[in-house]
């Protein structure tokens, strides 16, 4: 017997690789084009840190004219969640990072390099497989749990690396022969990579994002078939990536150390190793340290989170561009109003140590991007998030006309509002424009500056009788509460208080400050006059009116 024998004897009916060198013919694109993939697995919620890879891995290749794909790599399937695929697929869906190719749901699919579910590519695996053994470098293994827990101890007495390896690897040097009749008697195995490397040896890598790095050589005798026939991660990788025809492959840096035996896996297949490119985790301050975000511990680990809160996914994107090139911030100021397509994303130019989360940041980059929304986009997205976490809200915005009167204040300016950061805002922002709910709770004013109850009467008294007019434009309506603030003693123009304050017990902003909180409840709200519009003179009158008998409680 010889090593095709032995091949032969445990994959009879596997194929010539030749057949899938064929069927999977070199993708035809540009010179340059990058072809990435997110490769998952079906056993969980998607990780912030996931989505960061994907943004980074699709806008390589889009920016390229390259292809992104999904392929699910599910071959430990005792870990599998019950429609993981799918959970996948909607967090990207919902991210607008859908995949040019890949999994489409949990069992349909798109493109020419499938099945993308590395479940349904074991005749594919076994086939490569069957290749390595026929020139000996893989073998089967007939190690049981007790014999590797026997070496396990035995390496840990002896206080030597752990592994199976060398002298270690028991089955590595039996006979064809041997093997053989093992198998015809029932015995049960694994196949394992016949490792050709050593450990005092090194090799040294270009990573993309890390730079030159020196690593000693894979000298482990791994598992490339588990006893189910299902591959390993190492094994399924190389071979989905080299007939993908993956160029970069984009993944947390805790791969790295696998780096050594992914390059000699390519090796011994005869592939072509795709460049590799090592993410540096996000961060987060914990206790004065630093520590990975986790699932475990942090609810904002999980996109899913994102969308619950309604931060518009177009701000988690440009929050993760932001912390992979340093230079997109600049970029966005420039260019405010620019698709981040155009922006040029440079693998080689991210941080080698990884980026602190900073969910204030977050925000503070929603709260632009949902300035620049138009009043009916904010209406809309309102709608969909609160038909999913807010019925209260979604009953409030029953009248669209009312309510894009009320997201339309202060929309389309050159400096539009800022007040909302995420959906799960919009209630406590504009609930005060509708008198339901203005009135439903005990009214609490606090006016600032004046404190005096007489002349807040009086000047609430005095805007109702003498100075509101709903047919005023914008600057007659501001030149009247000057002329009230003139006439209960207060300067006319702040500046003009700025340069005498011992002349005036205050300003005009605070004679606005006392009508705005009489108005609203809030001394925080987007333009005054623009409330006014859309409430009118009876709802303005009835709300000055409540605040007065409020103050004379």
């Amino acid at each position: 017997m010889d090593y095709k024998d032995l091949a032969n004897l445990i994959f009879p009916n596997s194929k010539d690789i030749s057949y899938y060198e064929e069927k999977y013919k070199n993708r035809n694109l540009d010179e340059g084009a990058i072809v990435t993939r997110f490769a998952p697995s079906p056993t969980g919620f998607v990780h912030l840190g996931s989505l960061y890879q994907v943004v980074v891995a699709r806008k390589v290749a889009k920016q390229t004219n390259g292809v992104f794909f999904l392929r699910v790599e599910d071959t430990d399937q005792k870990r599998e969640i019950e429609n993981g695929v799918t959970g996948i697929i909607e967090s990207l869906k919902d991210f607008g990072l859908t995949p040019d190719e890949g999994m489409k749901d949990e069992i349909n699919e798109i493109g020419n390099y499938g099945p993308y579910k590395q479940s349904l590519r074991k005749e594919i695996y076994e086939s490569y497989a069957k290749y390595l053994l026929e020139q000996g470098k893989a073998y089967p293994c007939f190690a049981t749990p007790e014999e590797l827990e026997e070496m396990r101890q035995k390496q840990e007495a002896a206080k030597i690396r752990p592994g199976y390896y060398g002298v270690w690897a028991k089955y590595r040097n039996l006979s064809v022969e041997e093997a053989a009749e093992k198998i015809k008697n029932g015995d049960s195995y694994i196949i394992r990579l016949r490792s050709e490397g050593k450990e005092d040896r090194k090799i040294k890598h270009h990573d993309v994002i890390k730079g030159n790095v020196d690593f000693p050589e894979n000298d482990q005798d791994i598992v490339i078939i588990k006893a189910d026939g299902l591959p390993t991660y190492h094994f399924a990788h190389a071979i989905d990536d080299h007939l993908m025809q993956t160029t970069h492959v984009i993944r947390g840096d805790e791969w790295l150390s696998s780096v050594p035996l992914h390059l000699q896996l390519f090796q011994m297949l005869g592939f072509k190793a795709p460049k590799y490119a090592h993410i540096a985790p996000i961060m987060k301050e914990d206790e004065g340290g630093k520590r990975k975000l986790s699932k475990r511990k942090d609810p904002e680990a999980a996109v899913s989170y994102y969308t619950e809160i309604g931060v518009p996914k177009e701000a988690v994107i440009e929050y993760l561009l932001n912390i992979a090139n340093s230079s997109f911030e600049l970029w966005r100021k420039q260019n405010p109003n620019t698709s981040i397509n155009e922006f040029e994303l440079q693998l080689n130019k991210m941080s080698v140590s990884g980026a602190l989360f900073d969910i204030v940041k977050i925000l503070d980059i929603a709260k632009t991007v949902i300035s620049k929304y138009s009043a009916e986009k904010i209406y809309e997205e309102t709608i969909n998030w609160a038909e999913n976490y807010d019925k209260e809200l979604l009953e409030l915005l029953e009248n669209k006309e009312y309510a894009l009167k009320v997201f339309g204040i202060e929309r389309g300016n050159a400096k539009p509002r800022k007040d909302i950061a995420k959906w799960s805002d919009v209630k406590e922002n504009i609930e005060y424009m509708y008198d339901n709910k203005f009135y439903e709770k005990e009214l609490e004013y606090d006016y600032q500056k004046i404190i005096d109850k007489d002349l807040i009467k009086k000047i609430l008294k005095l805007y109702i009788e003498k100075y509101y007019n709903e047919n005023d434009d914008k600057q007659m309506w501001f030149d009247k509460i000057k002329d009230l603030a003139e006439e209960v003693g207060f300067a006319r123009e702040v500046k003009e208080w700025k340069q005498e304050p011992e002349k005036w017990p205050g300003h005009v902003g605070d004679i606005s400050t006392v009508l705005r909180v009489a108005l609203t409840s809030k001394s925080n709200t987007p333009d005054m006059y623009e409330i006014m519009q859309i409430l009118g003179k009876e709802k303005v009158f009835k709300r000055l009116e409540k605040a007065m008998e409020v103050l004379n409680k």
